[in-house]
């Protein structure tokens, strides 16, 4: 008992670093420069960490070891439960089987393509599943949250998260000028809900999809938002199929001692559960959310401090193409898939 309070001391003094910058970070994501191109507290802090990281000499950033690996695991597995609290069942209802449709599709052919196009590239597995569960499901979050499940190395969570913020960015300005190419007299009525879905089902971050949908209109926003929240609903079962999933593409885990059951998910699907059903006043269910992205953002700034520069150079372009690939199949199989769906079931 006394060593753990012992551990617990030396963890809260060595977090206190990590929990200002985390701060620092939040601030600086709201900056209109950053937060209207759709960059998020998770990128800023990634940046923020690996630049500290290099900078810092090794043997200061050795001084905050324990604060630092608790930020990584423990911290990282909260903020994902908590997650569960910026979604609804409800959800669902509103914006129906099209995107229910188009985002399993999505998410479940872009991971598999994923993997293929790593193998292919001789890619690393865990880079290449980190890569695809950011770009099937939701962005950095998803990066994060997969991290733990594979025992993932930092410069590969780096590497994952700077493809969703380049190609998530070129997504976020290029969907409103495809509309305006494709709609030179503005979307009409009917197709308005076929757009939200494809934005929504296709697009990496939660804030990219809303500052493209905004761009559009407030119905395809609207829309967009609803069909990206479906998809991050989808990362409990994605975190939970993941080990089984990564047994056929990879023999690492059976090598490391077996499945890995990444009980946070159930964790992630209670909270949706109690969000659904339980109504918690405003102040309450912001100071939560708030929270919750601080808990997201230490997280975040804790991986990117641990990461070498070298082994993000080392990783080189075989990351960035197989995300651009990606980003093609998201616009061309997703553009197909939410249009089908929207037709047979909207």
């Amino acid at each position: 008992m006394k060593e753990k309070c012992k551990y617990y001391g030396v963890v809260a003094v060595q977090m206190i670093p990590v929990a200002v910058a985390a701060w620092i970070c939040m601030r600086l994501a709201r900056l209109p420069e950053l937060s209207d191109s759709g960059i998020g507290p998770l990128t800023v802090a990634i940046i923020a960490g690996i630049a500290a990281g290099n900078i810092i000499p090794p043997q200061y950033v050795m001084k905050l070891f324990e604060g630092v690996q608790f930020g990584k695991t423990k911290l990282l597995r909260l903020g994902i439960v908590l997650y569960g609290f910026r979604i609804t069942l409800s959800q669902l209802a509103y914006a129906g089987w099209p995107a229910l449709l188009t985002d399993v599709f999505v998410v479940g052919s872009t991971f598999w393509l994923a993997m293929v196009i790593g193998r292919r590239f001789k890619l690393d597995s865990h880079t290449a599943a980190l890569v695809g569960a950011g770009s099937a499901i939701c962005g950095a979050a998803a990066v994060l949250a997969a991290q733990p499940v594979l025992k993932a190395k930092e410069h590969a969570v780096s590497v994952a998260v700077a493809t969703v913020v380049v190609f998530g960015t070129v997504a976020m300005f290029l969907y409103p000028l495809l509309a305006g190419l494709l709609f030179s007299g503005g979307i009409p009525d009917a197709g308005q809900f076929a757009w939200g879905v494809f934005t929504g089902g296709t697009i990496h971050e939660v804030a990219q999809v809303a500052a493209a949908g905004s761009a559009v209109n407030q119905t395809v926003a609207d829309v967009a938002v609803i069909t990206k929240m479906i998809r991050v609903i989808l990362l409990a079962p994605f975190l939970l199929l993941l080990p089984w999933i990564m047994r056929y593409f990879d023999s690492t885990p059976a090598e490391e001692g077996g499945i890995v059951i990444p009980w946070f998910a159930f964790g992630f699907l209670a909270v949706a559960g109690v969000n659904s059903f339980l109504k918690l006043p405003p102040k309450i269910h912001d100071t939560i959310l708030n929270l919750d992205m601080f808990l997201l953002t230490a997280a975040m700034f804790a991986l990117g401090l641990t990461t070498r520069w070298q082994s993000i150079r080392q990783a080189g372009v075989k990351p960035l193409l197989t995300a651009g690939i990606l980003m093609l199949w998201l616009m061309a199989g997703g553009g197909l898939i939410s249009y089908a769906a929207c037709c047979l079931l909207g």
